[in-house]
């Protein structure tokens, strides 16, 4: 999930406000890697109405059948990279082609879940998976697409690791792939909840996902926060159905603050395994997302 413009304004009118003299923080444990399996009061009842609207809704059904990954779609060479110019050119998304695509074997592709699920997906050709790619065009650094295959790889969903097709991206100067996912997310449900009416320093909307361990004990989000406080922290709320994450700061003082947006990873641990239960954010009241 990225934080839409609007959002993101609302974020730093609370920063502004925050600029003038800031107000003491809520109390309680925080930062990476802190296990805050009891919610703050001032956090728990929102959480509490974000699960209630979500355990046992048509939406929560949805969300369980469809494919929505939690990870990046694209993944860069093993090692990379060679130097700052071919990092600018990734992150900036700026590629050349400098050779032939291949033609799509099949229009359609499954993903395979561990316990052997599956869901039948439109496949994404080679030209489409590299326009995504290449999002910039300028005259920049930039990295050269030389060719491309498809093949298989694993990545984390909202239901577990699942094998999905991808486009192995074969990169000038690069010994293994760039890879590119195949296919499209499905499209995500209308939320039963609407998010908060306004942000505060008591709850913040949470940036993205970064990872979900692999015995599913914890997740790591990024978490936004201020300049002039000790970081965010982020309550967790857990039932059968969902985990409800609540981000805010803590240890804010007293006096002028630079107008800063900034964000941290923050580590939860669970008192069980997430499974298949829906991550959630309490600001936004939608799924907690590691992409678009």
């Amino acid at each position: 999930m990225r934080t839409t413009t609007s959002r993101t304004v609302q974020l730093l009118t609370v920063l502004g406000l925050l600029a003038t003299g800031c107000g003491a923080g809520g109390a309680g444990a925080g930062g990476p890697g802190a296990d805050n399996s009891e919610p703050a009061p001032h956090t728990r009842p929102r959480a509490l109405k974000v699960a209630k609207a979500w355990d046992g809704s048509p939406a929560a059904e949805i969300w369980r059948e469809g494919y929505y990954p939690m990870a990046e779609p694209v993944q860069p060479p093993e090692g990379a990279f060679h130097n700052e110019a071919d990092k600018e050119a990734y992150i900036s998304e700026n590629f050349v082609l400098r050779g032939d695509l291949p033609e799509t074997p099949e229009k359609d592709a499954k993903v395979t879940w561990q316990d052997g699920d599956s869901l039948t997906l439109p496949l994404m050709s080679a030209w489409e998976a590299y326009e995504k790619l290449d999002n910039n065009g300028s005259p920049a650094p930039s990295l050269t697409v030389t060719g491309a295959k498809l093949s298989e790889t694993t990545l984390a969903t909202s239901r577990g690791p699942a094998t999905v097709p991808v486009w192995l991206f074969t990169l000038k100067g690069y010994d293994t792939p760039l890879k590119q996912v195949a296919l499209t997310p499905s499209k995500p449900p209308k939320p039963p909840i609407g998010a908060v009416g306004q942000v505060s320093a008591d709850l913040w909307e949470l940036n993205k996902l970064v990872e979900v361990a692999a015995d599913g004990r914890s997740v790591t989000v990024l978490a936004h926060h201020g300049a002039c406080d000790d970081g965010p922290v982020v309550d967790v709320l857990e039932t059968d159905g969902s985990v409800v994450l609540s981000g805010r700061m803590v240890g804010t003082s007293d006096g002028v603050c630079t107008l800063q947006l900034l964000a941290k990873k923050v580590t939860v641990k669970l008192d069980r395994p997430l499974g298949d239960r829906i991550l959630l954010d309490a600001f936004t009241g939608r799924p907690v997302r590691g992409t678009d």
